[in-house]
């Protein structure tokens, strides 16, 4: 069972760092250091991508909180619409930050006339590796407390034993971008976003059943919507922008 430590700030003189926006910022740093030595092994334009992955984060950000007010909270920011501008209060959905970014990046691509499958491989190859450094964030505030459990992955909560969707999704991330390591070795084709979907959606989907109080819509929560949808559409996805089908191993 792993032990329950819950870190919220880590005070450097006069400044507090939150810990959340720690990990998410060395999660985005790894990510773009990753993804930068990608486009040089490709031979794709190392500044295009910086700017794209700009673009992309901030359509992210914005993404993630947005959908966060109409899918969370709509009440509150109904009532205070200037709360959506407060984001020092928290609230921000990785599957709203998921479709900003992808608008976004896609839009700037486009607008580059970029060749938006070369850029997007990559981006996708990169994003697990982000996903389980910022979700460690998560995790060592507790944000997201899952359902009573005994199993090795439970977390010795002060009520009792729980599982962590924080860990629980930081996993995932870090279980995702290991495969794409040993997939990147049979198929350096653009396949990557397909393959995203193909390992994210099921288990997110699954794994949002052993959460605590975000069940909203029918029994399921604003992200397993997200993920059945996605599910749905992912043939229509890798038909139309997978050049290469996924690997065999």
């Amino acid at each position: 069972m792993i032990p329950y430590l819950e870190i919220h700030v880590i005070p450097v003189g006069p400044v507090n760092i939150q810990v959340w926006g720690l990990f998410v910022a060395i999660g985005i740093a790894a990510a773009l250091r990753l993804g930068v030595g990608e486009c040089r092994r490709l031979k794709l334009d190392v500044d295009a991508f910086l700017d794209l992955a700009l673009w992309s984060l901030l359509g992210a950000f914005a993404g993630a909180r947005l959908a966060h007010a109409l899918a969370y909270d709509p009440a509150v920011f109904a009532a205070d619409p200037f709360e959506l501008l407060r984001v020092w209060h928290g609230g921000f959905s990785s599957i709203g930050g998921f479709i900003g970014g992808v608008g976004a990046g896609i839009f700037y691509a486009r607008r580059r006339k970029l060749d938006v499958r070369a850029y997007a491989n990559v981006a996708a190859f990169i994003l697990p590796l982000g996903y389980g450094i910022g979700r460690i964030g998560c995790f060592l505030i507790h944000d997201h407390p899952g359902t009573l459990s005994h199993s090795l992955l439970a977390v010795r909560y002060p009520d009792g034993p729980r599982l962590d969707h924080g860990l629980l999704l930081s996993l995932l991330g870090f279980a995702i971008f290991g495969a794409f390591l040993a997939l990147r070795k049979y198929r350096p084709g653009v396949f990557f976003p397909a393959a995203f979907i193909a390992m994210y959606a099921p288990v997110r989907f699954l794994l949002d059943f052993y959460r605590v109080g975000d069940a909203r819509y029918w029994g399921l929560t604003p992200a397993q919507i997200f993920c059945a949808a996605a599910i749905i559409t992912l043939p229509f996805i890798r038909k139309k922008y997978v050049s290469a089908p996924l690997p065999r191993l």
